[in-house]
């Protein structure tokens, strides 16, 4: 849905364009409004200091900015003061000349070798509610109020099985816990639980509420690379803190011939590698497919802007080609929201099934056990 509401306005912009214009006036618009691909494709899936409202890039929901000045003095203050290059309190957007563009940058003055006192651009201390982080929230809420629908369904109709929204969230958890969390982790299954179905509800609901272009979707949470890696690095946690004596020999001392492990420790140096190239690969593959998906869409978009200057008859063949391409990848993207939801935990689960094998030895006496009987 945000790819098409985001593909009708910008087809409304270029149909509300001047028609009555000179040549050379047409001409002179056409270079002051040359379209940039490389500047929507960022600005649209970056995070901003404000809610972009669907059908215009001029109005933004304002949300709260909170920084630490070079002085130490903190400042609170609504986005919308700094919004089209405007400064407030010694703040503003970096503009496209700067270093940080589009972050909130501070002024301060700082004397040159000459005595000439001139203001210089710096990053204070920066935690603004911005969209990602209040996307982010929306997320938490989200999954907290399903989760504890369904329990509150349990506690007040026992074990009747619920139905509509309620019965589709049971499903799924009936499906990743007895599909995918209890034949990897088996008897291990209920300590790991929560945060595995936790982290695939997160995930569904991020990757879901990323396709929404009003309020309070279009974030593009899972295809920034800091909210991926953050997820990563938990499951990196995880795995490494309740991993077994056995995980960590395999490590350090894997069970192969004694002149790959000594004097070069090949093996221990793979397997050391190894600890690092899992929360690298689960990082990588959550951002990747997801922020292909939405660069697939709006380059199909840009594609009818490029080309108009080819004619009305290449403009009108590019324009539903792109719509129904459009509509065919978003109907894929939402396919690819559960997907990718479900290989994150599945990797996550996999992972953490492997550093709870235990050793040869801790199985023995339960062999014993069997055999005496």
């Amino acid at each position: 849905m945000k790819r098409i509401v985001f593909l009708l306005s910008l087809i409304c912009l270029v149909i509300a364009s001047p028609l009555g214009m000179s040549a050379e006036d047409n001409a002179e618009e056409k270079v002051e409004k040359k379209i940039n691909p490389k500047e929507i494709i960022f600005e649209h899936l970056g995070d901003g200091y404000g809610w972009e409202v669907p059908f215009s890039h001029d109005l933004r929901i304002p949300l709260p900015v909170i920084v630490r000045d070079y002085e130490g003095h903190w400042h609170c203050f609504s986005s919308s003061r700094i919004q089209h290059g405007k400064e407030y309190d010694g703040f503003r957007l970096g503009g496209k000349d700067s270093k940080w563009h589009n972050k909130l940058v501070g002024m301060k003055p700082v004397t040159q070798p000459d005595g000439k006192v001139v203001m210089e651009e710096y990053r204070p201390w920066d935690i603004s509610i911005t969209k990602n982080v209040l996307a982010i929230f929306i997320s938490v809420f989200i999954v907290m109020w399903m989760v504890l629908k369904v329990a509150a369904w349990y506690r007040s109709a026992g074990y009747k099985a619920p139905r509509k929204f309620t019965g589709a969230i049971e499903a799924m958890i009936e499906f990743i816990y007895k599909g995918v969390i209890k034949p990897t982790l088996g008897e291990q299954a209920p300590r790991f639980a929560p945060y595995l179905l936790t982290v695939f509800f997160f995930i569904l609901v991020m990757n879901l509420l990323g396709l929404i272009v009003i309020f309070p979707g279009g974030a593009n949470l899972t295809g920034n690379i800091a909210v991926t890696l953050v997820l990563s690095v938990i499951t990196f946690l995880i795995v490494n803190i309740f991993g077994t004596k056995h995980y960590w020999k395999e490590i350090f001392w894997p069970d192969v011939p004694l002149w790959l492990k000594f004097p070069i420790p090949i093996m221990p140096v793979i397997e050391l590698f190894g600890i690092f190239t899992k929360p690298a690969a689960l990082t990588v593959r959550l951002f990747a497919n997801m922020m292909g998906g939405h660069i697939i869409v709006i380059v199909l978009t840009l594609l009818i802007f490029i080309l108009a200057v080819m004619g009305p008859v290449v403009t009108g063949a590019t324009t539903v080609v792109s719509i129904l391409f459009s509509i065919f990848m978003l109907l894929i993207d939402v396919l690819v929201s559960f997907v990718q939801a479900y290989v994150f935990t599945m990797l996550s689960t996999l992972f953490i099934a492997l550093a709870q094998e235990k050793g040869h030895e801790e199985h023995k006496p339960l062999k014993q056990k069997q055999t005496n009987n």
